[in-house]
């Protein structure tokens, strides 16, 4: 059995800096767990500290049950794949696969053995006499792999392994490392900054933020019933609108719209109104969840509410149609949610004084135009609210958001204290961050 267990697990440097804050996460034997964050978050320091590389602070780190915390890294039986290959040069491809295995004296016969078979599985059989300097940034990746398999370790530690790829590259390496740990059903730890692998990637997910966890789900349930507004603007491509909104008598208020506030939403929007008649509220939309009136059937418009707006810009990209609408907001509005978009490593669309912009993802079919008014319409039912305070979500409910388990790993819904996709007290702070605005990730 090969599942890693963190309790309490802290990294505090000599000059007080906290990189890691306490942090429980339970990885089941054989699961695929993303750490994803962005720069400065703390996860390639957890990453390191699994494998050895970083002394723990505070906690308690176990593998297959092990008080693993004084072993060096050679006595842990992890294989780790970094960002820079970190080959040797002057060996061959055979012999840097084979290098690990030269070290702990194994017989030639086994040696070659495990590196034939790893060359056929990575489609390096061509390639194995070469030297790095030969071979492409994917198959130098892919040599790395090669030498991480050949130890069958207890679990492959990657750390942003794709990032000096390009995007074609990042795509088929993505889809072979994938491939790889169905095959060989190893535990997984993988750190990435980019949500797109993380999303498509991971059994779970486990989002980091200032070195302290936040949630820990499915993709599916990151992006549908995310704990707070950090989680809920990192996670999702584009990101998630955010507009400011007010709640009174039952029906929320927006800057282009107002709509009666669903009924599962009232009860508990209404447990965190403290007894006040009118309640300022975040509101997030995700861009599929807006579409041209016109596009939506009659049944279902009576879900949501339709407005006029005008294009700014369109973007047509075949299978999706990107529309881009200023909205009136505030100043302060605006503010925070610049703040945010600087912390996500995002880049905020649009922040002009009272006015930002919100993305909508509608039918490539729409006949929008830009610079026209045009008629759109908003799902009421799949509406996000959030505390403008401290940023938490008040439409969060625990264990939703993750319809279907298809796919899954059978130990998915296993965790620690937050294993389970709570973030704890801290994880939901802001610092008011109380604005409006549209936060879309970089390409």
């Amino acid at each position: 059995m090969s599942e890693i267990t963190l309790r309490g697990i802290s990294k505090r440097y000599a000059d007080g800096t906290t990189a890691v804050d306490n942090v429980d996460l339970d990885i089941q034997d054989g699961e695929f767990v993303i750490l994803v964050g962005p720069s400065g978050c703390g996860k390639s320091t957890l990453l390191r500290m699994i494998v050895g590389l970083e002394d723990i602070s505070e906690g308690d780190l176990s593998i297959g049950g092990n008080r693993v915390n004084t072993l060096g890294p050679k006595d842990r039986n992890l294989a780790m794949v970094f960002q820079n290959y970190a080959l040797y040069p002057h060996l061959s491809v055979r012999e840097n696969i084979a290098f690990p295995l030269r070290l702990a004296k194994m017989e030639p016969g086994e040696i070659d053995q495990r590196v034939g078979e790893a060359a056929r599985v990575l489609e390096l059989g061509e390639f194995l006499d070469r030297k790095p300097a030969a071979l492409s940034g994917g198959q130098r990746q892919r040599v790395a792999m090669g030498r991480a398999i050949v130890r069958e370790p207890a679990a492959f530690l990657f750390d942003e392994p794709l990032s000096n790829l390009d995007a074609k590259l990042r795509v088929q390496m993505r889809t072979e490392i994938a491939r790889l740990q169905k095959r060989y059903g190893t535990t997984t730890v993988y750190v990435t900054h980019d949500q797109t692998e993380a999303m498509t990637l991971g059994d779970r997910v486990a989002v980091l933020r200032k070195g302290i966890m936040q949630q820990v789900g499915s993709p599916r349930e990151l992006y549908n019933n995310p704990i707070n507004l950090f989680v809920a603007g990192f996670i999702g491509s584009p990101s998630m609108n955010f507009l400011p909104g007010q709640i009174r008598g039952g029906k929320l208020t927006l800057p282009m719209a107002e709509l009666d506030l669903p009924e599962e939403f009232r009860e508990r929007v209404g447990a965190n109104a403290g007894g006040r008649e009118e309640q300022s509220v975040i509101v997030g939309v995700r861009p599929e969840h807006f579409e041209d009136a016109s596009m939506v059937s009659k049944d279902v418009l009576g879900s949501g509410v339709t407005f006029r707006s005008r294009i700014d810009v369109i973007e047509w990209m075949g299978s999706e149609l990107y529309a881009y609408i200023p909205v009136q907001g505030s100043a302060r509005h605006n503010q925070g949610m610049a703040e945010l978009a600087r912390e996500l490593d995002q880049e905020d669309v649009r922040s002009e004084g009272d006015e930002s912009q919100i993305v909508a993802r509608l039918d490539p079919a729409s006949r929008v135009r830009e610079g026209e008014e045009s008629e759109l319409w908003l799902d009421a039912r799949r509406l996000h609210l959030f505390e403008p305070e401290t940023g938490a979500s008040l439409t969060y409910r625990e264990g939703a958001g993750d319809p279907t388990t298809e796919g899954a790993h059978p130990g998915a819904s296993h965790g620690g204290s937050n294993g389970g996709g709570t973030a704890g007290g801290r994880g939901g702070e802001l610092g008011g961050a109380g604005g409006a605005g549209a936060v879309r990730r970089d390409a």
